[in-house]
């Protein structure tokens, strides 16, 4: 059973940013770059199951897109 939608969280929300960023950057030590992408694709689908509702995770992904052509546009 589902519960209510959360809206997506853009400002910044983790516990222990430091943390997180050395776990992320431990997962890909010592991987090729095909295997670092595949990494992230995996984790991106793992976390995308773990949120679930498809409006926050097309929101998501806009806000994604958004920031990487805003980035391209400002170069």
């Amino acid at each position: 059973m589902k519960g209510p939608v959360v809206p997506l969280v853009t400002h910044p929300n983790l516990v222990a940013p430091d943390d997180f960023y050395e776990a992320l950057i431990d997962a890909h030590r010592d991987l090729e770059n095909a295997q670092s992408v595949e990494l992230n694709a995996k984790l991106v689908l793992l976390l995308a199951n773990h949120v679930g509702d498809p409006e926050v995770l097309r929101e998501a992904l806009g806000a994604a897109r958004a920031s990487v052509l805003d980035k391209a546009a400002a170069a």
